[in-house]
């Protein structure tokens, strides 16, 4: 027990007493936080930070702190913040980290800005993929910015803007990961919004815009650069008195128009621009104008589909491509006009509710088709030129009428074959047709070459049905017998089922080439230019007579069997009688 006893004197007690003040001390100090430290010695590679109330001295390496920008601070009696990671590892050391304080107290202030809205300073350090890295000046913090925010517009060159410092909006934390996204583009839209809310704000309804350029359109509207500082938006309902389907109809990129302030809004910082209320309206003059009468227009715009033309400044109306020519089906209208052409054309339509004026071109001209008519009716002989050609048809282009008719391959022989006779004619051919059909309308004219030949078939025009005719045959196979009529140049086919009544001789091998026989005809009709031949009908016809010649109402009682008719019709008699 004599140990206790020396815990009981005076150095002990004091002892104690000093030892439970710097524990008292150690306790204010906690793990996971930051601390300062006061540099009290350099060495070659470290440096020994003083922290009160911990039992010894924090090391920091020199490098870590030069890797945070703090080497200017590197000298004694100097305050380092470091973030105290253990108070005593295993060999009794206190874990410090000077880069890690750093990050926490960095993220603390992205914290703060981000919550707050405000834009921080940084600047772009490198390339990486998608985008760019960042360092934050306050806080040496690597942010990522993605490679659509870097710029408000498409760039491909970024060397400008590296290592220079700029602002940047923090558009994403993520505390848990620890990293942070981003933008400069959103700066700048910041930027360009304060700026053009003041531009905005010097205009007012009733303002006159001069020299707007045209910038682009699309299907609702017409967009204008004005003065390089601003776009403004002229709906479609207020470009023209007139209707307009499209923009382009009306403007070209480039062009310059005046326009009249309708509408601002600060809020939106949108300014509504209008060209028709310009100018009064010019429909009030269109009872000036009359149905079916020429005018003189101007040509203003050229499209495929047509010309727009004005009557008078404004008051405009669509030249459709189906009213420009009589003969061309809806012709570009950049074959026949130029812009500030001035034609003559007749208003065939005036729609005031829907603001319209119809025209046409080709109602000035005379009509091809009707003279074509006048000079040759149908039936009659047209000379021309072979234009084009396919593998079907010919079109020739009619002399004096500009009007291309069609004359299709089985109009060209009434006994070759249409393609093979095709073969014969080429581009250029100066031939003459017979008019067959005109359809103004359609804008179609049939021709035909054959029909000013003699018809071959008109040698059964004093022919009939049942009529017997000699024929040659030509040639046979399984489908029947090919023959020729005497003195007729046309060819015909007799089926096999119209070669005999017995079906046992109707065989096309019984007959031989150039055999002459006779035949009688089974059909025939004029409009479809069609005749059957049959030798089926000849023999049908042929027994047909013979019975009516020869046979009489008695003739059967010579049949024996009529003789034992009677004989047994006796015999029946005579038992009835006993």
């Amino acid at each position: 027990m004599d140990i206790y006893k020396d815990l009981n004197n005076s150095k002990h007690k004091e002892f104690e007493k000093l030892l439970s003040g710097q524990l008292s001390k150690s306790k204010n100090v906690t793990e996971g936080k930051i601390i300062e430290g006061k540099i009290s010695k350099i060495t070659e590679k470290f440096v020994l930070l003083f922290v009160d109330g911990l039992k010894s001295e924090p090391i920091v390496d020199i490098n870590e702190l030069k890797s945070i920008g703090l080497e200017k601070k590197i000298s004694l009696g100097e305050k380092i913040p470091v973030y105290l990671e253990k108070i005593e590892d295993k060999n009794g050391n206190v874990v410090v980290s000077a880069q890690k304080a750093q990050k926490i107290k960095g993220w603390d202030v992205l914290v703060k800005a981000y919550e707050n809205k405000e834009p921080i300073i940084g600047k772009i350090t490198s390339k990486c993929k998608g985008g760019v890295i960042v360092e934050h000046l306050d806080s040496g913090s690597l942010l990522f910015c993605p490679g659509s925010q870097i710029s408000d517009k498409p760039i491909k060159d970024i060397s400008h803007l590296m290592n220079e410092p700029q602002k940047f909006a923090l558009i994403k934390l993520d505390k848990i990961r620890g990293n942070a996204c981003v933008s400069r583009k959103q700066i700048i839209n910041e930027h360009k919004k304060a700026d053009k809310a003041i531009i905005v704000n010097k205009y007012k309804v009733g303002d006159i815009i001069k020299n707007a350029v045209v910038k682009g359109y699309s299907s609702f509207g017409c967009f204008f650069d004005v003065n390089s500082e601003l776009d403004v938006l002229v709906h479609l309902q207020e470009i023209s008195y007139t209707r307009v389907n499209h923009p382009e109809e009306i403007f070209n990129v480039g062009d310059k128009h005046n326009l009249l302030v309708i509408g601002v809004d600060k809020e939106k910082l949108q300014v509504s621009c209008s060209i028709k209320q310009l100018s009064p309206d010019p429909f009030e003059h269109i009872s000036n104008y009359e149905l079916n009468k020429k005018y003189k227009v101007k040509v203003v715009k050229l499209m495929d589909y047509g010309a727009f033309c004005e009557l008078e400044p404004g008051l405009s109306s669509l030249l459709h491509a189906s009213e420009i020519s009589w003969n061309k089906k809806n012709p570009s209208a950049k074959k026949y006009f130029k812009v500030g052409d001035e034609i003559d054309c007749i208003i065939t339509e005036i729609d005031k509710e829907k603001r319209r004026v119809s025209i046409s071109y080709r109602l000035t001209k005379e009509n091809p088709y009707d003279a074509l008519l006048n000079k040759h009716p149908i039936n009659s002989e047209v000379k021309g030129e072979i234009s084009s050609m396919n593998e079907y048809a010919i079109y020739v282009k009619l002399n004096d009428f500009e009007i291309e008719s069609f004359l299709h391959c089985n109009d060209l022989s009434y006994t070759n074959n249409g393609e093979e006779e095709l073969k014969k004619f080429k581009k250029g051919d100066k031939i003459a047709v017979k008019l067959l059909e005109v359809k103004k309308d359609q804008q179609k004219v049939r021709v035909g070459l054959k029909q000013l030949q003699e018809d071959p078939f008109d040698w059964f025009k004093n022919k009939k049905v049942k009529d017997v005719l000699t024929v040659q045959i030509i040639s046979s196979n399984n489908k029947g017998l090919l023959v020729k009529p005497e003195g007729c140049k046309l060819e015909f086919l007799i089926k096999k089922s119209q070669i005999a009544i017995n079906i046992a001789d109707a065989r096309p091998s019984r007959f031989v080439g150039g055999e002459r026989i006779d035949v009688a005809i089974s059909e025939l009709d004029f409009s479809k230019r069609k005749a059957t031949l049959s030798i089926k009908l000849l023999e049908e016809l042929q027994n047909k007579e013979a019975v009516t010649k020869f046979s009489s109402p008695l003739s059967g009682k010579n049949l024996p069997f009529s003789s034992l008719s009677e004989k047994l019709g006796k015999k029946n008699n005579k038992n009835k009688k006993e």
